[in-house]
């Protein structure tokens, strides 16, 4: 069995996430494709305090990018992305729905599990008014439920008609045909939302569909363990591991053994082993390379927690944290807020890791930069709060 040591399983690991490939001055659409290729997905979440989490992956592979990329992708025809929940609620390439279908009938068998009481009729209802209305959301769809939305909850008051969607959406009855400008839902029927060729295509078995997201997975990572390949796209470790064990009988994985980790691993037939990662970027808490937080801590060292629902009082770093990714190594982590009023990019804590080379305030400031042009904001403004803030001030400045 082939040995990997660490800097090796983190060469293979970027390169497979696309840290490896050459940046375009402009990026185009060839360039979003190719990038999807290498993540597979882009978590979606609604936290915009810097810049939404599927927007930041692409960012710190292909650098500066015209944002209307990824909604030409998920609205224009031919649709490339939608949405559904792949690892979480993400982007996906739209060739993954049929693969996806086994997940829609487990959800189906179960559709009343997260929201229960729900008239029965009400999910027929609701379906009936999307295919009039189509595109639409949930919230011109109040009334449907015959009931007022209920303020009881302090996050997820949402009306029984968006519960009914929510059933819906999960089930595979209806689609994300995109969102508004408020980031709102707009929901279709999925045959007015994909590709005639996708609905057509037949849904997997769930043994080919594990495979199938076991095999794009072990694809994106190009090393990684049973239970990394089953976190990418959330499937049970044991199906994963099965799946994997079947990919290495076709010759499509290879078992390795990488120094330091605890687990046996699986390397893909096509992984790239680069001599070494000049990356430079800047990583959302939602971007694959640190996700799955013990894979950060086996390939990096990096022990990583977001705090966004921490107390302030309790948080360590800050509320919207961002590891800094330089060379082939996390050298920072930098606490980040745009103030879009002011035009500024706000810089609230600033963390060197341990061994962090002399260069990373340099490069850190001038990523930083990068960053808030990208953002259209016209400055940069460095608090004095961690043990890397006053050097990174200083190159800022």
């Amino acid at each position: 069995m082939q040995t990997l040591s660490l800097a090796q399983a983190r060469r293979i690991a970027l390169a497979a996430q696309g840290f490896a490939d050459k940046r375009h001055e402009t990026p185009t659409m060839r360039t979003f494709q190719r990038t999807l290729a290498r993540t597979g997905v882009l978590q979606v979440d609604s936290v915009n305090v810097l810049q939404r989490a599927h927007f930041m992956p692409l960012y710190s592979r292909m650098g500066p990018y015209d944002v209307d990329l990824l909604r030409r992708a998920a609205e224009s025809r031919p649709r490339r992305v939608v949405e559904y929940w792949a690892h979480v609620q993400a982007f996906m390439p739209v060739d993954l729905w049929p693969v996806m279908r086994f997940r829609m009938d487990h959800y189906a068998a179960r559709e009343f599990k997260w929201w229960q009481g729900i008239d029965a009729t009400l999910k027929e209802r609701v379906l009936k008014e999307v295919a009039a209305r189509g595109p639409v959301t949930a919230r011109e769809l109040e009334g449907v439920d015959g009931a007022p939305r209920e303020k009881t909850h302090w996050g997820w008051n949402w009306s029984e008609a968006r519960k009914a969607l929510d059933i819906l959406y999960m089930t595979g009855e209806v689609a994300i045909a995109g969102r508004t400008s408020q980031f709102e839902v707009r929901y279709d029927l999925p045959e007015r939302v994909l590709p005639p060729e996708v609905v057509a295509t037949p849904p997997l078995s769930e043994a080919d569909a594990v495979l199938e997201l076991v095999r794009r997975a072990a694809r994106s990572h190009g090393v990684a363990s049973a239970n990394c390949l089953a976190d990418y796209y959330r499937i049970k470790v044991a199906e994963a591991r099965a799946a994997a064990e079947e990919l290495v009988a076709a010759g499509e994985l290879e078992r390795v053994s990488v120094e330091g980790w605890r687990r046996p691993a699986y390397l893909h037939r096509d992984a790239r082993l680069p001599r070494r990662i000049d990356a430079r970027a800047l990583l959302s808490p939602f971007d694959p390379v640190v996700w799955e937080r013990d894979r950060s801590h086996a390939l990096f060292d990096f022990y990583y927690r977001i705090e966004i629902y921490t107390p302030p009082e309790k948080r360590v770093h800050g509320y919207y944290v961002l590891p800094f990714l330089l060379g082939d190594r996390i050298v920072a982590r930098v606490d980040l807020k745009a103030d879009r009023a002011a035009r500024l990019l706000l810089v609230q804590g600033t963390y060197a890791e341990a061994g962090a080379p002399p260069a990373t305030a340099a490069a850190l400031a001038a990523e930083l930069r990068q960053l808030a042009d990208w953002l259209g904001l016209d400055d940069v403004v460095v608090a004095p709060r961690g043990d890397l803030a006053a050097e990174l001030a200083g190159a800022v400045g």
